[in-house]
């Protein structure tokens, strides 16, 4: 087993005391901004083209599946492959993308097939990009820093979330940048992520050698059906986010149908949102390790009390005020859900493992839909309050099959 380098400090921004961790983390910065910058660009281009929100379904759904799809190979490939070079190799494929959309816009020549093809890719490589980063942090600081990482990771992705479509909707709008001038801003930041993890040492593939992608794949599943604790984890969160995260589709509804804020509120929701969950994420970045699991159960029993309280909420002011402990429970349940699967699955397996836990992820998008029905038939308020509680459920009932081992460190 490789060796791998302590944080090197101690206290709330520990890890970063780690150069290859601080090159991870900007980097990630840089990357979660492409995705939020060319998404917001991508969708914009979509409702020029079509004038529909079929158009900017397809362009969602086109994104949805391909990472859907991909998501079981991403796992493998970063546990066949050297992590670093799987992030610099994706990293330019992200950056290809929008650059090339800019450049059809600058020229004249866009046409919706391209948000099609864009978003195929863009899911593909996320799929890859996540995985891996999750695993290469987990080499370059250990087990001991890994909660205290993830939770730092996850503070820079709700930074990308406020700041990302905030310029990205400004900038659309300034003649002198416009919409083609997003999509090269986009691409520009990607490249910057690939340039700093190039600066990561070169790490040796894990997975046997000799062996197919797909032999690769079932012993990943053979491996994660040996662990009942694992496999409680990655069900747990399944539940959780199928369930509960589709809230995020039908903010639009509340905002509009239910407050009256219009767009304005829209953004302020989603902004109160990331701001929680961003500091949630810091709260919490030096929490023991022995803590872990109390807190993921505690993070996800909050996660449904507070979104069945949001939807109950008499006016817009209080509403907002819910949606910050919305952002910050959901987020900080992800990140201990993530922190408990690195430290108890052996290092050979991280890729594939992140790659299970990616799919409820994927997946909630695509859960959306059946959900939008029941709201359309029994209003949005009680559908919220509905997800609140089974949320509830799900906790219930992870509680009472808990596996006796969970949370104990049965792995190197």
């Amino acid at each position: 087993m490789r060796a791998r380098r302590p944080a090197g400090g101690s206290g709330r921004f520990a890890a970063l005391h780690n150069r290859q961790y601080r090159l991870l983390f900007i980097g990630g910065l840089f990357t979660f901004l492409t995705m939020q910058v060319a998404g917001i660009a991508r969708a914009w281009l979509a409702f020029e083209i079509t004038g529909t929100n079929t158009g900017l379904g397809a362009v969602m759904l086109a994104f949805g599946a391909s990472s859907i799809i991909a998501i079981p190979y991403g796992g493998v490939i970063t546990d066949r492959f050297s992590k670093r070079n799987v992030l610099v190799a994706a990293g330019l494929l992200q950056s290809v993308t929008p650059l090339g959309l800019g450049v059809a816009v600058a020229t004249g020549t866009e046409a919706f097939w391209m948000l099609l093809a864009a978003s195929v890719l863009q899911g593909a490589m996320i799929s890859l990009l996540a995985p891996a980063r999750l695993a290469l942090i987990s080499d370059v600081v250990g087990r001991e820093a890994i909660t205290n990482a993830i939770f730092l990771s996850m503070s820079s992705v709700q930074l990308a979330r406020v700041a990302g479509p905030a310029a990205a909707g400004a900038l659309i709008g300034v003649a002198v940048f416009g919409l083609a001038g997003v999509f090269f801003a986009a691409g520009v930041l990607g490249l910057l992520s690939v340039v700093l993890v190039i600066g990561l040492p070169r790490s040796a593939p894990l997975s046997p050698s000799g062996r197919s992608a797909m032999g690769d794949l079932l012993d990943g599943l053979r491996f994660v059906r040996s662990r009942p604790d694992i496999v409680h984890l990655l069900a747990v969160s399944l539940g959780v986010v199928l369930i509960g995260f589709p809230h995020m589709a039908f903010l639009p509804v509340v905002a509009e149908d239910v407050h009256n804020s219009g767009s304005t509120g829209f953004g302020l929701l989603n902004a109160v949102a990331a701001a929680g969950a961003m500091i949630g994420s810091l709260a919490l970045a030096n929490v023991e390790r022995r803590k872990l699991h109390p807190y993921q159960v505690r993070s996800a029993v909050a996660f449904g009390i507070s979104l069945a309280v949001f939807a109950v909420m008499p006016d817009f002011y209080t509403a907002l005020a819910v949606m910050a402990v919305v952002g910050a429970t959901s987020t900080v349940f992800q990140a201990l859900n993530n922190s408990l699967l690195l430290t108890m699955t052996p290092v050979e397996y991280h890729g594939r493992v992140q790659s299970l836990l990616m799919l409820s992820f994927s997946g909630f998008a695509i859960a959306a839909l059946p959900i939008g029905i029941i709201a359309d038939a029994v209003g949005i308020r009680a559908t919220l309050v509905g997800l609140g509680v089974l949320v509830l459920v799900v906790m219930a009932v992870a509680r009472i099959v808990e596996p006796r081992r969970l949370g104990e460190e049965t792995t190197l």
